[in-house]
């Protein structure tokens, strides 16, 4: 085999979306398998569709999964004089024709008949007669003379893929402007970049034949194509944003991790074999090959992307922890001076991960955090713990008690803490349960979350007092 070298080709006309995403990293993983060149192009031709700032956008997102380029980025648009002359060659070849059909009477046609093809009204031109009316100023296009017969490859995804010519068009390759179309400049430029394998969407299958066409016609050979099943929502229809956020950006924005959203895209239409589902960078380059490729759609599961974002939240250690949170905490207002600390606070830390148990996404953090990251003791109440944890005139005295208790604690630590608690919940002749719940809705104002008393040593003495006297003092008929 060749050395293997891929290409990945977006266009810079919106955000990455995962479907472009989970393109590039098979590309990627391909490349890094077979010890080849992964080579980024941005296919910028055509202007009217390109949005300012898209191109530094797809590339942010790249390089947020760790996909970085062995060659590019190369602009496409730097290139057009190579896409018009192998164009030309393909004239002079025999392989192509002028066209000097209008644009509008095309366009017409087109509206009459919704499955027009064009009738070759020009192909039985003499190259003679064309070249006459082209010197003479006339305008026209150049097209593709598609050949009898059919187009067929061994597709590494699907298996034999066969198309038949008479359902291709001669396409053009040349407007009537001079400018090169899509077909003639991604197959101009996989054959300049020396392209092995063309790995990409279903979207683009039928493209595909009619690109195999131009290599025979340039007497190249065509690369091996693989075309990747498509990415579904839940209702097994092609994602879009009716199933929610569809760009890379909008995950990133969102609180989750680059490795994460790496091994779930990874997933989604590949299976690497066994039961595994936490691959890390290394071990999916180990285990990539396009025969575990699906043929059929991958649905994008949400929650499947939850779960493998908690577990890799839960392998970051707190320093690493700190740092992805900072910019998240200080726009919430949760960040503080001393947390900037090297090595950081051991109750900033414990913090991060009694919340780390239940987060699924960075964001998580910051919306759980505030009742161990906040200063003050003025933690609003969820009013369906506190209607049912706070009822009875005896709950402001078993708190009074306990208050009392935890003053006297030492040292401040979760084991001492639950054994003043049982004593005082066994001096007043009630459960545990009686004074827990009222005692976690004081410190956190939430009716679950992780242990009490882990949490009562982290948020250290003066906090938890103070907030189990607010609530005493709330108690007596004044709004929680």
């Amino acid at each position: 085999m060749a050395s293997v070298r891929v290409r990945f080709a977006p266009s810079p006309t919106g955000f990455l979306h995962v479907g472009g995403a989970r393109t590039a990293i098979f590309n990627w993983l391909y490349a890094r398998r077979h010890g080849g060149t992964f080579v980024l192009r941005i296919e910028d031709t055509d202007a009217e569709r390109q949005q300012a700032g898209s191109e530094a956008a797809i590339l942010e997102d790249l390089r947020w999964l760790g996909l970085e380029a062995d060659e590019g980025p190369v602009l496409q648009s730097a290139a057009i004089e190579r896409h018009v002359g192998d164009a030309q060659a393909l004239l002079a070849r025999g392989h192509a024709y002028r066209c000097f059909c209008s644009a509008e009477a095309l366009e017409r046609a087109r509206r009459e008949g919704r499955d027009f093809i064009y009738p070759r009204t020009c192909r039985a031109l003499s190259p003679e007669d064309a070249t006459r009316r082209a010197s003479a100023g006339e305008p026209c296009a150049v097209r593709f003379r598609v050949p009898v017969g059919t187009v067929e490859w061994d597709d590494a995804v699907h298996g034999p893929t066969a198309f038949p010519h008479d359902t291709i068009e001669d396409f053009v390759l040349l407007r009537s402007d001079g400018t090169p179309t899509y077909q003639m400049s991604v197959v101009s430029d996989d054959i300049a970049m020396a392209i092995t394998h063309v790995i990409r969407g279903d979207d683009h299958l039928s493209n595909t034949p009619k690109q195999i066409l131009l290599y025979r016609g340039l007497e190249r050979t065509p690369p091996t194509f693989a075309h990747l099943p498509m990415i579904l929502g839940e209702d097994k229809k092609r994602l879009s944003k009716r199933h929610g956020a569809v760009s890379v950006l909008e995950y990133r924005e969102r609180g989750y991790l680059p490795e994460a959203m790496l091994n779930f895209l990874a997933l989604l239409g590949w299976a690497p074999g066994g039961d595994r589902e936490k691959l890390n960078r290394a071990e999916l380059i180990a285990a990539f090959d396009l025969d575990g490729v699906g043929k059929s759609g991958a649905v994008f599961d949400l929650r499947k992307l939850d779960w493998l974002n908690g577990q890799y939240l839960n392998d970051l250690d707190a320093e690493q922890l700190a740092t992805a949170l900072e910019p998240r905490l200080a726009a919430a207002g949760w960040w503080r001076p001393e947390f900037d600390a090297r090595p950081r606070p051991a109750a900033f830390t414990g913090a991060l991960e009694l919340l780390k148990a239940r987060a699924r996404t960075l964001d998580d953090f910051v919306a759980h955090g505030r009742p161990y990251l906040d200063a003050g003791n003025d933690i609003p109440y969820d009013a369906a713990a506190a209607e049912k944890h706070l009822k009875g005139q005896d709950v402001a005295e078993h708190i009074g008690a306990l208050v009392a208790a935890f003053a006297e604690v030492e040292p401040w630590s979760a084991i001492a803490l639950e054994a003043a608690l049982r004593e005082v919940a066994s001096a007043r002749s009630v459960s545990a349960g009686r004074l827990i719940h009222p005692t976690r809705i004081a410190v956190t104002g939430e009716g679950v979350g992780p242990s009490l008393f882990a949490v009562l040593e982290v948020l250290g003495r003066e906090r938890t007092l103070g907030r189990l006297r607010r609530l005493v003092d709330a108690l007596p008929g004044r709004p929680l």
